[in-house]
């Protein structure tokens, strides 16, 4: 079974942006953009082989805005 999964977003404009993955209790466990991207739509594959089954949450962040959203690991 695979352990990949594509996070998909667009800005806006050009940001500094950052997408990190947390677990259940809150703890960082994958930082995987942490950089200036340019406007439009972006793909990021994360790999949770790493991790447990359970529920995590990533955080985008870009400007102003920052927005949380669920995932679910299944192995």
């Amino acid at each position: 079974m695979s352990s990949l999964t594509t996070i998909e977003f667009n800005l806006p404009k050009n940001a500094q942006t950052s997408l990190i993955v947390y677990n259940q209790l809150g703890q960082k466990v994958a930082s995987l953009i942490d950089s200036k991207l340019n406007s439009g739509n972006h793909k990021v594959t994360f790999d949770a082989k790493g991790l447990s089954s359970g529920l995590y949450f990533y955080e985008l962040r870009t400007g102003g805005f920052s927005q949380v959203k669920k995932m679910m690991v299944n192995k």
